[in-house]
């Protein structure tokens, strides 16, 4: 634009209360800081629904970074120029821990085989009763979980032998147990046979004797474990 065009298009805007602005604002306003635009109403105000006056510095790159770009070009810029700014949601955090709830006790009950069982035998003798209402008293006392039943034999015999006389002596066990009211699946059995002794290097020899048998009567038991939490 030459500098007589210029110098119109100032006096023309001036006549109407406008004055050209800036050059950072690619549309021209008025004294009101309003934004020109091509038709105006009876009071020389300018109508909502004319068009933006552009000036000479008018780019759509432009036009974006002004105030009003969005106002009179909305539809020449991009998107996200006139959207609104939508704060991004937080990250969520990791979800709290479960409150932890009672931990299982465990009570380990050793009885000896031979209060339970004759020797060498797996039959529960009479007396076993008392050494096992023992055992249903204290599972009544707690949320029971799991009763583990553990057999176990002395040295004397073959290992075949002794893995089956221990295991049919937790199972003899067990079915005490279940028959006073302990929920079967819950009861767990198995036979250690001769594997797991007490009695280390106490004991000598591997005759039967009298006094070897008595010697190794710690190692004839049956371990009893209660898992559960507290009532």
């Amino acid at each position: 634009m030459n500098t007589v065009k210029k110098s119109l298009l100032v006096a023309l805007l001036a006549g109407v209360g406008i004055t050209a602005v800036a050059q950072e604002r690619v549309y021209v306003i008025d004294s009101r800081d309003v934004v020109a635009r091509s038709g105006h109403n009876q009071s020389g105000a300018p109508t909502p629904s004319g068009l933006c006056w552009r000036t000479g510095y008018w780019t759509p790159a432009a036009a974006a970074a002004d105030k009003a770009g969005c106002e009179c070009d909305k539809d020449l810029l991009p998107a996200e120029t006139c959207s609104p700014k939508v704060a991004a949601a937080p990250t969520p955090g990791p979800a709290p821990a479960p409150a932890p709830g009672p931990k299982p006790t465990g009570e380990k009950i050793t009885i000896a085989a031979d209060a339970l069982f004759d020797f060498d035998k797996a039959v529960l003798r009479p007396e076993a009763k008392a050494k096992l209402d023992e055992v249903v008293a204290k599972a009544d006392a707690v949320n029971l979980e799991v009763i583990l039943a553990v057999g176990h034999t002395d040295r004397l015999g073959g290992d075949a032998y002794n893995q089956k006389l221990s295991e049919r002596r937790a199972a003899a066990v067990k079915d005490y147990l279940v028959g006073k009211g302990m929920e079967a699946n819950r009861v767990y059995t198995e036979g250690k046979g001769k594997t797991q002794p007490v009695t280390g290097d106490n004991c000598k020899g591997n005759t039967r004797s009298k006094a070897l048998i008595e010697c190794l009567q710690p190692d004839r038991r049956v371990d009893i474990e209660l898992i559960g939490t507290k009532k």
